[in-house]
């Protein structure tokens, strides 16, 4: 495995391990303090990655997609990093603080939370393009650097993406899902012998 998608999986994992050892340590073991020290140190993971991308590509590598996808994860990292972090918190809280469960978001509630992630997506689109061009820059040498440049149609598809997602939740809104109501089944207890008898 090319060691830029290793160092990628080990961000992402690093990422989500912080945040788990610090709302572990936020709620089961009361240690608020502790908890908010390793949340605070996943913006870490991301320097790690943007470092040895950079280092990577000064040294000589040529870029490929791996070196893309760098710049793709720390763009979703910095514009929905916080926004996993509570959603994540929530659910501690839920589960070990007595806090309130997860709320679940409908019609146009919804539609206005899809905006947000459309702003959200804008964030990280916008993001992920500064850095490939930095990264550009910095190599200064469109032979090596031509797997980077082609990411940007792609960031235009996705952004595109979550655009419709937002406004098809805003033309047809999100309804609740409706219980099925349980088939009324006759209680054969509470029947006498003339009423079987009828029945057939």
């Amino acid at each position: 495995m090319d060691p830029i998608v290793m160092i990628i999986v080990a961000c992402e994992i690093g990422f989500w391990v912080l945040i788990a050892l610090g709302l572990v340590a936020r709620y089961p073991l009361r240690r608020r303090r502790t908890g908010l020290t390793l949340l605070a140190l996943t913006p870490v993971v991301d320097l790690v990655l943007l470092a040895t991308t950079v280092v990577d590509l000064r040294g000589g590598a040529t870029a490929g997609t791996p070196h893309a996808l760098a710049a793709v994860y720390l763009g979703l990292s910095v514009a929905y990093g916080h926004a996993m972090i509570r959603w994540a918190d929530v659910r501690f809280a839920h589960r070990f603080a007595d806090g309130p469960a997860p709320e679940r978001l409908h019609g146009m509630r919804y539609a206005a939370k899809c905006w947000k992630d459309v702003v959200r997506t804008a964030l990280a689109v916008g993001i992920a393009a500064g850095i490939i061009q930095v990264l550009v820059l910095l190599v200064d040498d469109a032979a090596r650097t031509e797997a980077l440049t082609q990411i940007y149609p792609v960031l235009g598809i996705v952004a595109a993406a979550d655009l419709l997602w937002a406004a098809s939740y805003t033309v047809w809104p999100k309804t609740p899902k409706t219980p099925k109501a349980p088939e009324a089944r006759e209680d054969r207890s509470l029947r006498t012998p003339r009423d079987e008898t009828a029945a057939h």
